[in-house]
């Protein structure tokens, strides 16, 4: 053997794992489960920055899931069936503008956004139909949008899964109910911040009394990023928000220890691939502090859990095609950052509703992350990386640091109703705005190389004509084949629990039951809570 050839033998003297795991890709080099960290913390271990699974996704990917919903529950259905045999392992319910802000597809303000940017729920009738043949007990998680109606929507799923006798402990539910966040980042609110945030815990409080594997709630910071936050904002204000609702469910004897595991963050996942998977650590770290030494939750209970959803803020309108590629990449910062739910952006966004071609690329987008380019083949791959970490505890840092600025103005509703958390985020928006227009925070395609002739854009997405009067239809029908007095009855009773300060989704199932409409219950509701100034106006003109 020559000299070189016996060096090369030397350098090549690498023992295998104790313990291999997978074989990584072409090259079948075999690899433990996990990597330990210079801290020595191990994924699965508290504080939780790698990961709050031991194996991570080596036994499971993370849940995949798709924004989805528009024109009628009937095609949304059908939508989410195509999705399903696509291999989608999540539904998002999106839900239409007038339904998130309590409205009735009959009332006047409702015209022109029925169905628009996702499906009418009017009633319990809808939500039949919108799960009609539906394998709900396969199907890892459901989810959906609704905030300020958190309440009223829960009320009418429990109706309609008692109407198609479906046991409630097969139904995976997770509930966005963070209706703080609509004031400073989203606008679809209804009630006066203190209200909202005691009906949002209705919604915690009775599900964790009686549907415990339900997910009733999520920290939702996602949109805080959407309105033009930071990294940071987004952490800390879904942060102060999530301790406003687990303070008051800690006041009402919810059993937080109990609560936890079913706790989730909402965050978006960005371009800046390395911070956004730091940040998903941090934010972890930070929660798990905050559920032990806060709260009192033993440490072992205190990984908060990540759904995360690609950035739509980031895609552009200009050369959408552009943005196949940016969802790939923010797809991959989430998992990166150890996510255990995914949804992904759908590349014509920008300019309407996403088409199925486009749809289905994005639950292919995460399935080619998943199955071809081994990224699940090690659990928290970035951990140790000096970059990685040190992100990780400066995001960390400023992240506490901007929680405790909002507790010391009182906390989540007091900045809200002081106006400084939207202040805040406007003053990010334009930072990021005069960036972009300066030059200094680069898009491709619209401030760099922009093409001087581009190819005209044809959305092909077309919302059908009838869905607006269909739904009036429908509403129509319901209200002249029900009991009207048993739905009178109803309502008072909801006006009376609220009045009592009570739990108030027990009579809102009541009332769903009878086929009150959603907009009867929420004006039952605002009957008592008030509204909060034109939050009808103002989300209408705002958009999703």
């Amino acid at each position: 053997m020559s000299d070189l050839a016996q060096r090369l033998r030397a350098w090549s003297a690498i023992a295998p794992p104790a313990q291999a795991e997978k074989a990584t890709g072409s090259a079948g080099l075999p690899l433990p489960a996990s990597y330990a960290a210079p801290s020595g913390e191990r994924p699965g271990q508290y504080p939780f920055a790698r990961g709050i699974a031991p194996r991570g996704y080596l036994d499971e990917p993370w849940v995949m899931g798709l924004y989805s919903g528009y024109a009628s529950p009937k095609e949304t259905n059908a939508r989410f069936k195509t999705l399903l045999a696509t291999g989608q392992t999540g539904l998002s319910i999106a839900l239409d503008l007038p339904t998130q802000i309590g409205l009735d597809s009959d009332h006047p303000l409702a015209q022109g956004e029925i169905g628009k940017v996702g499906v009418p729920i009017n009633s319990v009738d809808d939500m039949l139909a919108l799960l009609d043949g539906l394998p709900v007990d396969k199907i890892r998680q459901i989810r959906t949008t609704a905030n300020a109606i958190g309440p009223v929507f829960l009320a009418i799923v429990v109706a309609a899964l008692g109407e198609l006798g479906i046991d409630p402990s097969t139904f995976r539910l997770l509930m966005q109910n963070d209706p703080l966040k609509e004031y400073s980042a989203r606008g679809t609110w209804i009630f006066p911040p203190a209200a909202s945030l005691k009906l949002a815990v209705d919604v915690v409080e009775y599900a964790q009394a009686h549907h415990p594997a339900w997910q009733p709630i999520q920290f939702a910071g996602y949109h805080v990023r959407d309105a033009g936050g930071t990294a940071v904002d987004e952490v800390a204000i879904a942060t102060a928000n999530g301790l406003a609702y687990l303070d008051e469910a800690r006041a009402r004897g919810v059993a937080l220890d109990a609560l936890a595991p079913s706790l989730f963050l909402f965050l978006s996942a960005g371009l800046d691939i390395f911070e956004e998977a730091a940040k998903f650590r941090a934010a972890r770290r930070l929660w798990a502090k905050l559920l032990a030494d806060h709260y009192g939750v033993p440490k072992e209970k205190a990984a908060i859990r990540i759904f995360a959803y690609t950035l739509g803020g980031a895609l552009s309108a200009r050369e959408p095609a552009n943005n196949i590629a940016r969802i790939a990449y923010e797809a991959l910062a989430a998992v990166l950052g150890g996510v255990q739910t995914l949804a992904t952006s759908s590349w014509d966004e920008a300019h309407s509703l996403p088409s199925e071609e486009a749809a289905n690329l994005s639950v292919r987008t995460q399935q080619i992350l998943a199955y071809e380019t081994g990224i699940a083949n090690v659990v928290d791959p970035l951990g140790g990386s000096t970059y990685v970490e040190d992100l990780t505890d400066r995001l960390e840092a400023a992240i506490a640091q901007e929680v405790a600025a909002i507790l010391e103005r009182g906390g989540a509703v007091a900045a809200i109703e002081d106006g400084s958390i939207e202040a805040r985020l406007a003053e990010a928006a334009y930072r990021d705005f005069e960036a972009v227009q300066a030059g200094t925070k680069t898009i491709v395609g619209v401030n760099f190389k922009p093409r001087d002739a581009e190819a005209g854009w044809s959305a092909p997405f077309k919302l059908p004509p009838a869905v607006a009067q269909e739904a009036i239809d429908a509403l129509a029908g319901l209200k002249a084949k029900r009991d009207p007095a048993m739905v009178t009855v109803a309502l008072a009773a909801v006006r009376q629990v609220a009045g009592a300060n009570a739990n108030t989704v027990p009579a809102l199932i009541a009332a769903a039951q009878a086929r009150a409409t959603l907009g009867e219950m929420v004006d039952a509701l605002a009957s008592v809570y008030g509204r909060q100034g034109a939050a009808s106006k103002r989300a209408l003109e705002s958009g999703p």
